[in-house]
């Protein structure tokens, strides 16, 4: 069977099937290099009825670090592809060496190529996480087609790449970390994972905006998209889903970075509300819920007069929705503060996504605004409407569940979701149909 004509592809993706001196597309003189395509399957798949292919459930290879295996679904399915993302120091390979620590003492062998660290570097961190074993094996490379000789090589049961913006092809074709070299790097991963059955995980770098660096395809290629958030310079970390083919997206895994590397937070709620301050205007708990699993965090609000434009900064929380709960004080609560400097956080570094949010939000501004205290033994939880209306959020009784857990004793929630409850909890439930309710409730 005859190859496919080689054509000539461009740093910026621009293909074209004959060289050309300037790219048409980004302009830059000299970019466009030979590219030869794969060439053609000899055996073509056929059509399948559906109803025939037997469908059965995915093994699972369990990482040991439960909080990862939870984002990930139970655990690393075969032949997989894992992408994991986050800023620069905030513990991404970190995470990885640890976790492929543990996947050793499981499923030996385990192979990680590094492409940003020598192996004398990475074996310090190896020592001081205590990550360093026999049957975890290690390479400093970036061609490609030495690690995936490698990786047929030595077989092993994972394999994680460290990163592939530092991955280049063997022919030089295109800058590493360039849309196209990390499209036909990540395919050929693809490939590779898909044909052998070893579950792959990628680290990938970011862009400033926080989005994953290198091609929007990068994403759609790959089974599972991990992000590890949090603050620099606090000690929390989130692992969060934002691709999952074989288990929820909605999941999280909470981690706290120490000396020694990451550990895991059994029980998040208690550790974000550990120093909260109770009884001070501008704080107010909120029960949400990210997944299957409820957490308690502490919504944080600052109101005090401006000098000019009126300054909004937000951290944890969406900035638009709090733009948009803001007006709801003004026009539908009596609580203008739109011309105010306002600030709003959420303690601990985490980030709450979830509208069940909206009504910890106002109850923070509005006790700010208003210089009373939210009780402390209240937490709260609603999606607040445009007309002011306190909207029924889901798994009421979950979120009690934990509050009650973590020692309160009232909760101010929807009426619909108070009607939904099923009771037998020890805490006052007060429904609240609209904002001014809620406030009557929380600051009275």
């Amino acid at each position: 069977m005859t190859q496919p004509r080689a054509g000539y592809a461009c740093d910026c993706g621009f293909l074209s099937t004959r060289p050309l001196g300037r790219c048409p597309q980004c302009s830059a003189w000299g970019s466009l290099r030979p590219q030869r395509g794969a060439a053609a399957a000899p055996n073509r798949p056929r059509p399948q009825p559906l109803s025939s292919v037997k469908a059965e459930a995915t093994p699972r290879l369990a990482s040991g670090i439960a909080e990862l295996d939870r984002v990930l679904g139970g655990g690393l399915v075969a032949g997989a592809l894992v992408l994991l993302g986050g800023e620069p120091g905030i513990g991404k390979s970190t995470l990885l060496l640890q976790a492929l620590a543990s996947l050793a003492a499981r499923a030996a062998p385990v192979l990680y190529v590094s492409g940003e660290e020598s192996l004398e570097q990475l074996a310090l961190r190896a020592t001081r996480l205590g990550a360093a074993r026999s049957d975890l094996l290690a390479l400093a490379e970036t061609r490609l087609s030495s690690i995936l000789a490698e990786a047929a090589r030595s077989r092993p049961r994972v394999l994680a790449v460290d990163s592939v913006q530092t991955l280049q092809l063997e022919d030089g074709a295109g800058a590493p970390g360039s849309p196209a070299v990390v499209r036909e790097v990540t395919g050929a991963l693809v490939a590779h994972a898909k044909s052998s059955g070893v579950p792959l995980i990628l680290v990938g770098h970011v862009t400033k905006d926080g989005g994953l660096a290198g091609p929007k395809t990068l994403e759609h290629l790959v089974d599972v998209v991990l992000h590890f958030e949090g603050e620099p310079a606090s000690g929390f970390r989130v692992l969060r889903a934002t691709k999952n083919r074989f288990g929820a997206t909605s999941e999280i895994g909470v981690f706290e970075m120490h000396g020694r590397g990451l550990r895991e937070v059994q029980n998040p709620s208690a550790l974000f509300l550990a120093e909260r301050a109770a009884g001070v205007p501008g704080s107010a708990v909120v029960v949400c819920v990210e997944g299957s699993r409820p957490i308690l965090v502490e919504v944080q609000a600052l109101t005090a007069a401006s000098s000019g434009v009126p300054r909004r900064a937000v951290l944890g929380v969406d900035p638009y929705r709090v733009a948009l709960l803001l007006a709801v004080c003004a026009r539908r609560a009596g609580v203008d503060a739109l011309g105010s400097d306002v600030f709003v956080n959420v303690a601990g570094g985490v980030r709450v996504t979830e509208p069940a949010a909206d009504l910890g939000v106002i109850a923070a501004l509005a006790s700010s605004a208003r210089g009373r205290p939210v009780r402390p033994d209240t937490v709260c939880f609603g999606e607040v409407g445009l007309a002011g209306e306190v909207r029924a959020t889901a798994a009421p009784d979950l979120r009690l569940a934990e509050a009650q857990k973590l020692g309160f004793r009232r909760c101010v929630l929807p009426e619909a979701s108070r009607r939904q409850a099923r009771g037998g909890q020890k805490l006052e439930l007060v429904g609240a149909k609209d904002v001014k309710a809620a406030l009557a409730a929380l600051l009275g």
